[in-house]
């Protein structure tokens, strides 16, 4: 072999194999460091975009009706009343219109109007390098939890996993206190206030301590991610998970692919949230509760979990900052979850 040959060979095996190297780290380590973006203040504005599911103008002006009196400023996206079949707009507009809010500088948050089905089709058309530049918070849940995990996993950046502007009530004198609670925390987070939550005892609670960045969302969607640029990591991590509509023994191969990826084996503590199950004739004697599922598949662990947190898709879901840290404490009066600065 000539040095010319040699030289060529050594520099693929040294690239090899620092290809191999991060490659395995990918899925085991926290390889970023967190970066909160500004908080808002009086006069700032956030834009309102469609990502995923279609909405009409009318339908969101009760959400835009509370943010100005929170004191922002509001701009509406050009996908709000678009349609495209089930989508706001196609795959095009919805990014396009991301897009923009992503690169304009006056904007100091994006809330997305609503969830359903969409943020995974757009997300790798996305450029991400003006919002690395200067962050801004994105806020939405269930579908948005697409764009929660890829922030988290490619950057580091916090974001907002809260209510979105289909769950405003039309008429904020007659919503319940919860709805209130729940909407009022968005702009809590927002404004840069310190986040504390309480969660009523569980029977299947294990109790404990752990503090770490909160990371989560929608099961469903963070299962569909394994393996992707957006698949979240939890090393050292307190994750959160909730889901709707989903078969329970679709909720036990959800939690099989939680263990069986590691995302459950170096947790700092699990939070429960809302889990509406879904059921039929066929489907009802699966013969285990989702407390029972989530049991089975951590019993080898010894990190707290919470059950019934404030989080899903039900009228108690509170705005949790992903990618910030928290204190997890479990006990048997209550669990709490307090952000830590």
């Amino acid at each position: 072999m000539n040095r010319k040959d040699f030289l060529l060979s050594s520099s693929s095996l040294i690239a090899a194999s620092q290809f191999s190297s991060l490659e395995g780290m990918s899925f085991n380590e926290d390889v970023v460091s967190q970066t909160i973006p500004a908080y808002l203040k009086k006069g700032d504005i956030i834009g309102i975009t469609s990502p995923a599911g279609y909405i009409k103008l009318d339908e969101i002006k009760p959400a835009i009706q509370v943010i100005e009196g929170w004191g922002y400023k509001v701009k509406v996206g050009n996908t709000i009343g678009k349609r495209d079949f089930t989508f706001g707009g196609t795959d095009e507009e919805r990014a396009d219109d991301f897009q923009q809010m992503l690169d304009d500088p006056k904007l100091k948050a994006i809330l997305s109007a609503r969830g359903g089905y969409g943020s995974i089709r757009i997300v790798d058309r996305l450029k991400w390098d003006k919002f690395k530049e200067k962050p801004k918070w994105i806020i939405g849940f269930s579908d948005l939890t697409v764009i929660h995990s890829f922030l988290n996993r490619q950057f580091g950046i916090a974001s907002i996993h809260s209510k979105m502007c289909n769950s405003f009530p039309d008429d904020w004198s007659k919503a319940e206190p919860i709805q209130i609670e729940c909407i009022e925390s968005i702009n809590k987070a927002l404004s840069g206030e310190k986040m504390s939550y309480t969660a009523l005892p569980n029977a299947n609670n294990r109790q404990g301590i752990a503090e770490g960045k909160l990371v989560g969302g929608n099961l469903k969607t963070l299962e569909t991610m394994s393996a992707t640029q957006s698949d979240l990591i939890t090393v050292n991590k307190i994750l959160f998970v909730e889901d709707t509509g989903e078969y329970l023994y679709s909720i036990d191969r959800m939690f099989w692919n939680l263990k069986r990826t590691g995302k459950l084996s170096n947790l700092k503590g699990l939070i429960i949230g809302g889990f509406k199950v879904k059921t039929d004739a066929e489907t009802e004697d699966f013969g285990k509760t989702v407390e029972q599922i989530v049991l089975e598949k951590i019993k080898n662990y010894k990190y707290p979990v919470c059950f019934d947190f404030p989080v899903g898709h039900q009228k108690n879901n509170f705005a949790l900052k992903c990618g910030v840290r928290h204190l997890l404490k479990v006990n048997e009066e209550r669990s709490t979850l307090n952000e830590v600065r």
